[in-house]
């Protein structure tokens, strides 16, 4: 099947959502690739539940709500969707480019935008844990419910692993942080708030077993240069972060460097007509946060409105004008 349309963003996060309503705003037709089922990315695989505090205009506002906002804003650019879908191949051509899906469709556009994000990611596993997922083990917590008066052990050091230690806190029974090495890559300001709660923080710490009548009941946790503890756990959840991976796009003849794409300061890739914004960008003195994404996005959509049509202007103007 083939079909056509201006802009062609390959990224369904907070970025891709955005680009897609700006393109709207710029009076273009926009389609949307996603690999995963659901629109909002990482966000709403991951983080649903999560507090973001980075976005302008909300002193805090949950990962779910900011999608559900960015996916309204989003309807008014009548944005057709291809989620689910892979995109595999990149033709190249004066006046257009052609990105093949993974299920036989063919999108031509005008330029594409790439939001993927850090790509395709899989969860790194915990050795221990082989066998347990779904029986109390998980690598993320998209709802909270699930964790109500149960005793919690968390494993990991970063930004994910406090954060659900802090949002788990006030409903699970207990909560325990584990963590090899005593100094942490999370947030100062979360670990702090961490600190300051009744969550444990075990640290050069290792889950090295998972017990249980066919669902999980208890872990036995080695400390370094101790014997190993066992604790009572209903659940256990394995923040040891993720393999990215960005997958076909690295072969389109795009310049990548270290998993991410390298743009110029309009966000054009390497190839004419193909732009990219959010985490998958890489210039001098990129900061990865949502807010930056959106700066992005709208860069690159003005610039990919005048690769399209060269009669246009780069700045359209204010939103609050039209």
């Amino acid at each position: 099947m083939a079909t056509d349309t201006d802009v062609l963003i390959i990224g369904a996060g907070p970025t891709g959502l955005y680009a897609a309503y700006y393109a709207g705003f710029r009076g273009l037709r926009v389609a949307v690739v996603d690999s995963l089922p659901e629109l909002g990315g990482q966000v709403t695989a991951m983080y649903p539940e999560k507090a973001i505090l980075d976005v302008a205009g909300f002193p805090t506002v949950k990962g779910k709500e900011l999608v559900e906002g960015l996916v309204a804003q989003a309807s008014s650019a009548r944005p057709v969707y291809h989620l689910d879908r892979t995109a595999r191949t990149l033709e190249h051509h004066a006046d257009h480019v052609t990105i093949g899906l993974d299920d036989g469709t063919e999108i031509s556009a005008g330029a594409i935008i790439i939001t993927a994000g850090i790509g395709k990611f899989s969860p790194r596993p915990l050795p221990a844990g082989d066998g347990w997922l779904g029986r109390g083990l998980e690598f993320f917590v998209p709802s909270f419910q699930p964790y109500v008066d149960k005793d919690v052990v968390i494993v990991g050091g970063g930004d994910s692993a406090f954060d659900w230690a802090l949002h788990l806190e006030p409903v699970a029974r207990s909560v325990a942080l584990v963590h090899r090495r005593e100094a942490f890559r999370a947030h100062e300001r979360t670990v702090q708030a961490v600190r300051d709660s009744t969550v444990e923080i075990i640290t050069r710490a290792q889950v090295t077993a998972l017990r249980g009548d066919g669902v999980l009941e208890e872990v036995e946790i080695s400390v370094d240069k101790q014997e190993p503890v066992v604790r009572p756990t209903q659940a256990v959840v394995a923040a040891l972060g993720f393999v990215a991976d960005l997958g076909p796009l690295q072969e389109w003849g795009i310049e990548v460097e270290k998993r991410h794409v390298v743009v110029s300061s309009t966000m054009q890739t390497s190839l004419e007509r193909v732009f990219a914004a959010g985490d998958v960008t890489e210039y001098p003195g990129k900061v990865r946060l949502i807010a930056v994404g959106f700066g992005e996005a709208a860069t690159a959509v003005n610039n990919a409105a005048v690769a399209i049509d060269p009669a246009a202007h780069v700045f359209p103007g204010h939103s609050s004008d039209a």
